[in-house]
């Protein structure tokens, strides 16, 4: 007995089989009927297909059948392919054998629900052509970070989730109960990642983070995924070339596999890809700073953190990312060091995402002077014997380094143009929502 051959729709609307008979299974999209007709609009995950179920061109039960089937119903269909301009992607399926793998209950979602509807049943509304969309974007973006940096000659390193270290500050820790001790979820691999170059001088990382903010901004996860990148022998004006040439050949990948995700988001093709081939700027923080106070009429005193309206009306100055570099050494975290140039400075950057997508990848050179970190940790109220490890690298063969952090969600929420980034993660985590 030969193995049934199943079509993906795809294969279909590239026109490759007009004309010919074929098998699809997938789920019912929308559905109608009209007398003897049904039409069904069927989806998998490479499209959606419309089909055509005419009593008499097939068996009466399974017609039957076809009618009541509602909307999330699996079904496996066998019929001749047609084109028809009136239907979506100019072809329609002419249906001669149809089998119901399971009759769904009426579907819980319906047009305009609201967003935390939506949130409650995000195991249902995964199957939306929106969060398809997204995800698959969001697949094409990992998937590109790794061949980046592995055609690169960065080695991928993974470090611990459950960490006993803060990096990013420790009002943002998540503490976990381990054993009779406690300890963190990783905020970052980053204190692990400069342990790791010094044997394999450059590496990268793909995996979840965890901030214990108090923010409810649609910019802000309290689980999400970094991918980070650490190198011995680099300076600050290293990692932030490669991380432009990073979000470049993010932008690549994603214009020549996902235009048709970019069609269904109503993202504007031709404005990514003109980003893809631009040069971005780097401007200072004082710079920034300057700009936001003569040209929007602002009072920013130097010194202050730049928040999220102001990181969004610099943007508007700007057509690609924007990379911001050298923030004031005070308000940055014990491992980033200060600029021998500019000594009130450190020598970090920030690189903010167009239209008011913010913040997308942060990154600095590591501080080299424990003496410096040691005073820094005691002013944080950090307990400095729990970095005796950390230090132990600027004591056995120290060199310069550098690294930074990418936030996927982030990335994937201004490739795709959309609001909240909640929906740039199958099932996100936020400080209210930990289900389902």
């Amino acid at each position: 007995m030969s193995k049934t051959t199943w079509t993906k729709i795809e294969e279909i609307l590239s026109g490759n089989k007009k004309d010919k008979e074929v098998h699809l299974r997938g789920w019912i999209y929308r559905t109608r009927s009209s007398g003897n007709i049904v039409f069904i609009t069927m989806r998998d995950a490479t499209g959606i297909l419309q089909a055509t179920v005419k009593k008499g061109n097939l068996p009466d039960s399974e017609f039957e059948d076809g009618k009541k089937a509602l909307i999330e119903s699996s079904i496996e269909l066998t019929g001749k392919v047609k084109e028809d301009k009136r239907a979506p992607g100019g072809y329609e399926l002419q249906v001669t054998k149809l089998n119901v793998i399971n009759f769904a209950e009426p579907f819980p979602i319906v047009k305009d629900q609201s967003p935390e509807f939506l949130l409650d049943q995000r195991h249902l509304w995964l199957r939306s052509r929106k969060l398809a969309s997204i995800l698959k974007i969001r697949s094409t973006v990992v998937g590109a970070i790794h061949t980046f940096f592995r055609d690169r000659g960065f080695y991928e390193f993974d470090a611990p989730v459950l960490q006993p270290n803060q990096c990013e500050g420790g009002s943002t820790l998540f503490e976990v109960k381990y054993y009779n001790d406690k300890t963190y979820l990783s905020q970052s691999w980053q204190l692990y990642a400069e342990a790791g170059i010094f044997s394999l001088e450059k590496i990268y990382n793909m995996g979840p983070t965890f901030r214990a903010e108090k923010s409810k901004t649609s910019r802000h996860l309290s689980e999400f995924w970094m991918a980070e990148m650490e190198a011995a022998w680099m300076d600050l004006h290293d990692i932030v070339e490669v991380g432009k040439d990073e979000i470049r050949f993010i932008l690549k990948q994603i214009l020549k596999n996902n235009k048709n995700e970019l069609e269904i988001l109503e993202q504007d093709y031709k404005k990514l890809k003109q980003i893809s081939e631009s040069e971005f700027p780097t401007i200072t923080y004082t710079e920034a700073i300057n700009i936001l106070n003569e040209k929007e009429g602002m009072n920013i005193k130097w010194g202050k953190d730049l928040r999220t309206l102001e990181e969004n009306k610099l943007a508007d100055y700007f057509n690609t990312p924007v990379a911001v570099t050298n923030y004031p050494v005070e308000i940055m975290a014990f491992y980033k060091p200060r600029d021998p140039k500019d000594p009130k400075t450190a020598l970090c950057f920030d690189m903010i995402a167009p239209e008011g997508y913010g913040e997308i990848i942060g990154g600095s050179q590591r501080n080299l002077d424990v003496e410096d970190m040691k005073k820094r940790l005691k002013a944080m109220g950090e307990p400095v014997e729990n970095y005796k490890w950390y230090f132990d690298l600027r004591r056995f063969g120290s060199v310069p380094h550098a690294g930074y952090g990418l936030g996927v969600e982030r990335v994937v929420a201004w490739i795709c143009g959309i609001d909240n980034i909640k929906d740039t993660i199958p099932f996100p985590r936020t400080l209210l929502r930990f289900r389902p």
